[in-house]
This record gives C-alpha cells, structure tokens and sequence, in this order.
C-alpha cells in the first residue's frame, strides 16, 4: 500500500530528529512552511504533526510553533507503520544501515491458519520469513502467511492487532539473539477484507527494550463497530 504524505514527512522529520540533525529545543518550519515543501495542504502537516507528538519527537508550544522534544524517545505508531514496507518503517526510525532479508516459500497449512483462511488444512499457502537488522544488530523478525492467491494487503479493510509480550518462537529468538527465558515484544496481525475474509496472518517480535511504548490509532465510523473488546 502506498505511503501516505503525512507519515512520509514524518518520518523525514524522525530521522532527522534521531540523527542529531534537528537536536532537541529546535523550532521546526511553520506549516506552511512544510506544505509548501512537500507540495501539500495544511492538513497534511498537521497529521503529520501529530504523528511526530505521539513518538515523543516533538512538542508544540501555543502561538510559538513546535520543538523537537528534549528527549526524544523511540514509539512505533499502528496501524499506520504497520501498513508499511519494513524498509519504509525503520529507515524512518534512523539513519544508520537498515538491511531486510526476505526468504518466501510454500508451506502447508496448519489447522490454526486453515481455519483463518477458511480453507483445508495441510492446503498449500505462502510463508514469508522477513529479519531486519540496523547497523547489523536484529531489530525484528516475522513470520507472514497468505492464502496463495492473495500477493498483498490492498484488499484489507480492517487491521486486527495484539501486542504482547511472550517467548518467541525458535526461529525469532535466534534472529534475535536472545537469552533462553526472555521475553519479546509480539504483534499478532490479521488482516480483513470488508467481507470478512483473512487474507493474512503475521507474528512479528521486536527485541522487548526497542521501543518504548506502543501507540494505536484508529479510524472510527459509527455506522461500523469493528471492535471486538480484546
């Protein structure tokens, strides 16, 4: 799915902020200032602001303009980082040597994901294998699977996600490096198209000290309660 302007400018803007570039109590250009750059409307920088205050980065001062934070910390942003290319998610987060490998394969189906998918279970399916690493240190691991005919998520109407924290599986710890017992920090994903259909499943795990809070948001249409109270 394509970036959306206003987390493409954020994340500008986080790097720079993460870099030293633009250090801590520095007023950032007005919004018109921005719009102007990047050829967008004021609203745009205005969300794209607010996704900045919501990672900690910025603050805004009343009829002064906005300032990078004094400290500025690290907070991942879902759906919308979700939704994203990792190499999009954490070139956003810094500026050091961000490398994504990615081994895609068919597997079969588990009973679990069989029932998702709502096909048979042993049924051939896609498993994508994706490790991130920054500056060669692993900052996360995946574990994507999809029914064959599905290639992405542009069909997806609805982002289910549940952040917790567990021991990962063999396979992640190792990509990690982990000590036996550890925890990590875990997104169990599934994506839904409006007609209710799983078209895929993802277990991503962060090492548990990257990021320093989670922050969701999302869209709500009061035509459609999507919630599920988990």
């Amino acid at each position: 799915m394509a970036e959306p302007a206003y987390v493409s400018i954020a994340g500008e803007y986080a790097r720079r902020i993460r870099s030293g570039e633009l250090p801590p109590g520095i007023q950032l250009p007005s919004y018109a200032e921005i719009a102007t750059r990047h050829n967008v409307s004021d609203i745009v920088v205005r969300k794209a602001v607010e996704l900045l205050q919501s990672q900690g980065l910025v603050r805004s001062v009343r009829r002064r303009g906005v300032f990078v934070a004094d400290r500025p910390n690290l907070v991942r942003i879902s759906p919308e980082r979700q939704m994203e290319d990792p190499e999009a998610t954490f070139g956003n987060e810094s500026d050091r040597n961000i490398r994504i490998s990615r081994t895609t394969e068919r597997v079969t189906a588990t009973e679990e994901l069989a029932e998702a998918f709502g096909v048979s279970a042993g049924q051939a399916i896609t498993h994508i294998f994706t490790c991130a690493s920054d500056d060669g240190r692993p900052i996360s691991v995946s574990d994507t699977f999809q029914p064959l005919d599905v290639t992405d998520t542009s069909n997806a109407a609805v982002l289910e996600e549940t952040v917790s924290d567990r021991l990962p599986a063999p396979s992640h710890a190792t990509w990690l490096r982990t000590t036996a017992g550890d925890l990590v920090k875990t997104i169990h994903q599934r994506f839904i198209t409006s007609e209710g259909r799983v078209i895929m499943v993802s277990d991503v795990s962060y090492p548990r000290d990257r990021y320093d809070a989670f922050v969701f948001r999302m869209a709500l249409n009061p035509a459609t309660d999507t919630s599920t109270g988990a």
